[in-house]
């Protein structure tokens, strides 16, 4: 039997990790980490070997599927496009454009057949109601790009290879791979820089990212905002701001400043569990060092005052000019640019949602309002969904409520290879064909990388007769619309014609011919300072004090500073990098091993409470309660639970054999849709207060 390998990278997860696919007469047989890969070096997480799994998956869709008096049956796919086509033409004609909702999942950032593509289907259908997972995950970082630099992908990423001092908050790159920071094989890059530097790790859990770190402080939940302004105070004891860098380019940072020194931090340890001469401690060594870089990521963005937050990291970068400077925090410049002319900049409240009056931000309102806009009557209700590579029941806050909501609708349909928790409701799902068989460019995340590199990934494998490329099922849904309801669609092109009109709107001087040839990718250098000539604002300065985050600092102050002494505790997520999105339990090589779906607690809180290790435990929320067993864990401290989201497969109508065996409830079953970051809108899924009672 002839082995043969091909080459691409792996779309699962933000590192991009090159990937060596390896053949025996046509069928996939092993995957390992491409050596030549510039970017990645060979490493390889579980979720690229899991790819085998996807594409022999039993569960995985591959035609059409119709949803009839409760039962599944294939259709062809032109009957598909004229059937949806037609209802969501009908439902609108009824009820008005609002009346048909689109919910965009993590994985459509992953693929260029749908970051692409989707755009132009959600303006042939006009609807406000658009909602995405970027409302449960990184909306204050975008919102506070978009109002400091003008754009809300001009994203100042750690350049982690070469600083001397790397202060983190709520992020845990060794399960994520990074996230907005994309940097594959992070193990060995953090090794590198705790060997010529230092790392400090601020998270209420000793996280797998903590363990390798020079230090980590245990925190409070959402009192992130608090330990962030005391470290701005700190800063200024050791010296003054260096500016200099941003002389002519730089607004509003005196005004930023003195908002800050208004507010009186209460005690740091009483409030934030880190004692005061810690936080100076740490303050005093980020300022003398000679290149650092303050980055916070998931923990401190779905709380209260994310965006307080992340403004607050900006601020800090600033204060020591670590700003667009090397070993500090760069933007970088990617070969297909996702920022200037023709690209979203990330405006605000051009209209707000119906029932609560939300912001929409970037051309999206809060997913938190989903549900209510579905289930609450009047004119401009969501009637008809559409959802594309998401699953929000398990994704998003009050998911059982959203479950119910789902099922109350007139139409839904589906663009998934599976029927789970959220499409069980559809009428009708479009499974896309294997991103194998795809041309692919990930023009979000090599934007987000920690060096510039480029990788055009050539489809590996043939695309079977009955199967649709997921670009061609939003043609063949736009063209159904608009024929359904007399509008014109100007069908789009294939991906690679796509990628080659990015490439030619950026300034890198790469060609099309010449990412073709480099089947392993290209590296075309590290970071460089750039941010100041990119900036978009109106002003063409950094905005150090946008309005917006004044007036949210100025409702933080006016908030209460007592510390609640009741008997709750604070609840948060943690990842997994073998399960830390909702499809991964249908992989046999990623559910193997010991069960992840337990309540992490501290041996003092179980003793309190009178509850014993691997005990079946009640948590209860404001929202709702669930049952799962309780692990003893020094992981956390006291006063915190610590519980992974994306479990909770335990539903009638799911078609996903190997999830339902995996034991675990739904974090989602206890977050609030009301608890909101004010000034983004983003879902507050960290710090929930919760009671923890026997089963």
């Amino acid at each position: 039997m002839a082995r043969h390998s091909k080459f691409r990278a792996c779309p699962l997860c933000e590192a991009i990790c090159g990937l060596e696919l390896q053949y025996d007469d046509g069928r996939l047989a092993a995957i390992r980490g491409d050596d030549a890969d510039p970017f990645s070096r060979g490493h390889i997480c579980p979720k690229g070997n899991a790819i085998l799994d996807l594409e022999n998956d039993p569960d995985r869709l591959r035609r059409p599927m119709r949803r009839e008096n409760g039962q599944w049956h294939e259709i062809g796919w032109d009957d598909a496009f004229a059937f949806a086509g037609e209802r969501l033409a009908a439902i609108q004609a009824e009820h008005g454009a609002a009346a048909v909702g689109a919910y965009l999942g993590n994985p459509n950032v992953h693929h260029f057949g749908h970051i692409a593509y989707l755009p132009s289907l959600l303006k042939l259908i006009r609807s406000p109601n658009v909602f995405s997972a970027s409302s449960v995950d990184q909306w204050p970082h975008q919102l506070v790009n978009a109002q400091m630099y003008g754009h809300q992908f001009l994203l100042p990423v750690p350049d982690i290879d070469h600083t001397d001092y790397f202060l983190m908050l709520g992020a845990n790159p060794i399960a994520s791979n990074g996230s907005l920071m994309t940097v594959p094989d992070v193990r060995a890059r953090i090794k590198a820089l705790t060997a010529r530097g230092k790392l400090v790790v601020i998270d209420p859990r000793r996280t797998e990212t903590a363990e390798l770190a020079s230090e980590h402080h245990f925190i409070t939940p959402a009192t992130d905002v608090c330990f962030l302004l005391g470290f701005l105070h700190a800063l200024q004891a050791h010296g003054p701001p260096r500016l200099a860098a941003y002389s002519g380019k730089l607004q509003g940072f005196d005004a930023a400043m003195a908002a800050i020194n208004a507010i009186a931090i209460p005690a740091s340890d009483a409030r934030t569990g880190i004692p005061a001469e810690t936080l100076k401690r740490l303050a005093g060594e980020f300022y003398n060092a000679e290149r650092a870089v303050a980055y916070g990521r998931m923990g401190v963005s779905v709380q209260e005052h994310g965006s307080l937050c992340q403004w607050l990291l900006q601020l800090i970068n600033l204060y020591t000019g670590n700003l667009d400077k090397p070993g500090g925090a760069l933007v970088n410049d990617a070969a297909l640019p996702i920022t200037g002319p023709g690209t979203s900049p990330g405006a605000r409240g051009r209209w707000k949602s119906r029932v609560r009056g939300l912001p929409e931000f970037a051309g999206e309102l809060p997913v938190a309002a989903l549900r209510e806009e579905i289930v609450t009557p009047g004119p401009g209700r969501i009637r008809a969904l559409i959802t594309s590579a998401g699953n929000p029941v398990l994704s998003t806050p009050d998911g059982r409520a959203l479950d119910d909501a789902l099922a109350g609708l007139d139409f839904m349909l589906s663009i998934d290879i599976y029927i789970n928790e959220s499409t069980r409701h559809a009428d009708l799902i479009l499974p896309p064909a294997s991103f194998l068989s795809q041309d692919h460019y990930d023009s979000v995340f090599n934007a987000f990388a920690v060096r510039r590199v480029a990788r055009l990934n050539r489809p590996v494998q043939e695309r079977a007769p009955e199967e649709r490329a997921d670009w061609q099922i939003i043609n063949g849904l736009g063209a159904a619309f608009a024929a359904a309801c007399g509008r014109e669609w100007r069908m789009l092109p294939p991906p690679k014609a796509l990628i080659a009109a990015g490439l030619a709107r950026g300034g890198s001087g790469l060609s099309m011919a010449e990412l073709e040839a480099a089947e392993h990718g290209l590296d075309l250098g590290p970071l460089q300072p750039g941010l100041l000539a990119r900036l978009e604002t109106a002003s063409g300065c950094i905005e150090a004090a946008p309005r917006l985050f004044i007036e949210a600092l100025e409702a933080l102050a006016a908030e209460s500073a007592t510390v609640p002494t009741d008997d709750a505790l604070l609840l948060v997520g943690r990842r997994d990098i073998r399960s830390n999105n909702s499809w991964m339990h249908n992989a046999p090589r990623l559910v193997k091993g010991p069960t992840r779906h337990e309540l992490w607690m501290h041996a003092d809180d179980l003793d309190r409470r009178g509850l014993n290790d691997g005990q079946t435990v009640r948590v209860s929320s404001r929202t709702g309660s669930i049952a799962v067993t309780v692990k003893a864990s020094e992981a956390v401290r006291p006063g915190v639970v610590c519980l992974p989201h994306g479990f909770g497969h335990q539903r009638e109508g799911l078609r996903l054999r190997r999830a339902e065996a995996v034991a675990g409830p739904s974090y989602n079953d206890l977050t609030d849709a009301g608890a909101l970051d004010g000034p983004s809108g983003n879902a507050a899924l960290n710090g929930v207060r919760v009671r923890v009672s026997p089963a």
